[in-house]
Order: C-alpha cells, then structure tokens, then sequence
C-alpha cells in the first residue's frame, strides 16, 4: 500500500484527497496537514512513500519547502500539486526536486496514476510538458535544459547512465578521473541536484541524452 501525506491549507481538498484515496486497496492517507511547520512536525513522526506539496502552502512557500524536504528527507519523493497551469511553476518545481507536478483540475484518476508513478521512482510530468521540456519551439531540436549543457558534458552524462563508473568513463572518455568528477559535480549544479540518482532521473525524463 502507498503511504501518502497531504499538504494543502485547505481542508475541504484534504478531506476529499483522503476520502478518495483510503477507499482504495493502493493507497492509505497516513496524515495531512495545512501549514509547513505541521509538514516538518510529521514528517519527523511518519515516512510517506509521497508527499503531495501544495505550491502556496503557508508560511514557507512550495518551492522553498520542497527544497527543504530535499535536504532533510532526501527519500521522500514530493508531487507539487497548485491550481495554478503547469506553465506557471512546473519548470521550477522540477528543478527544485519534484518527482512531478498535477494540476488541482487535473482528473482524479490521473491524480492516482500520478501517484503511483512517483511511488515507484519515476518522474511524472504530462506529454504537453514533456514535449516543451524536449524540444525548441519550431526548431525541433533538444534543448539543453537549465543551462546549455557542452558536447563532453553529454557525453559524460551518457555514460553515467549506462553504469559506467568514474574510473570508467575517464578511459572510455581518454580524461582523468579527478576530471570526470569535476564534470559530474557541474553537471549536477545545472540540472540542480545534489545525487547521482537524482542526476539520471532528472535527465532521463527530460530527455537530455
């Protein structure tokens, strides 16, 4: 069963959220809460498979409190959720750390496919997004996400994805290893996260090797 927790300060979403989800056999509502500091509080308490962020949560905002989730509970996957349209925050929340972003319209049924989807690991973000996080506007041609991105960065992004180790891709690569890591670490820094997990998964769904 996916264990979630709620962050809204409205309490008639997190009452609905919650009804909606304990009736199933997948997930269980294991706490809600409507302000930040109630959000840290039970977090210290509880582990949720995923932690559903409002972005205009009180007191600290979404993306400010996302990043602060990161860095306290760096295994616990975050899905921002806002009534605002993806245009407006979703770039910023990806980047931030979000496993996805949902907008409050968006169907219940996608809410739980969402759901599931970070649960397991993976990046959640619509086709619309993924097709404007991909590709140059009537170029069609990848874009470098963040910051452009060199042509020995990619190349030492991709064999990072396939497994390679340091030592690894400094031969396949003729650098060496202190160079590689140094390649890492500013890769890291453009697509603003703090481990290599996150590195490739962030990549991977965004399609920049």
């Amino acid at each position: 069963m996916i264990k979630i927790l709620i962050a809204d300060h409205h309490p008639i979403v997190r009452y609905g959220i919650k009804q909606v989800l304990n009736a199933t056999q997948e997930f269980e509502v294991v706490a809600d809460v409507s302000t930040t500091t109630e959000l840290f509080e039970t977090l210290n308490k509880v582990t949720p498979d995923v932690v559903m962020l409002e972005m205009d949560i009180p007191e600290i905002n979404g993306i400010a409190t996302l990043r602060k989730i990161k860095q306290d509970f760096p295994n616990t996957k975050v899905l921002m959720f806002s009534g605002q349209s993806e245009d407006v925050y979703a770039l910023s929340t990806i980047r931030a750390g979000a496993f996805g972003y949902l907008s409050k319209t968006s169907d219940l049924d996608y809410l739980m496919s969402a759901l599931k989807k970070v649960a397991e690991g993976n990046m959640f973000i619509t086709n619309e997004l993924a097709q404007r996080l991909a590709f140059d506007e009537g170029t069609q041609k990848p874009r470098r996400f963040f910051r452009k991105l060199s042509t020995r960065e990619i190349e030492v992004l991709k064999l990072l994805a396939s497994g390679k180790r340091n030592k690894e891709v400094a031969e396949g690569l003729n650098l060496n290893e202190k160079t590689v890591s140094t390649y890492k670490a500013r890769l890291m820094r453009k697509l603003n996260v703090d481990n290599l997990v996150d590195l490739l998964q962030q990549a991977k769904a965004l399609e920049l090797y």
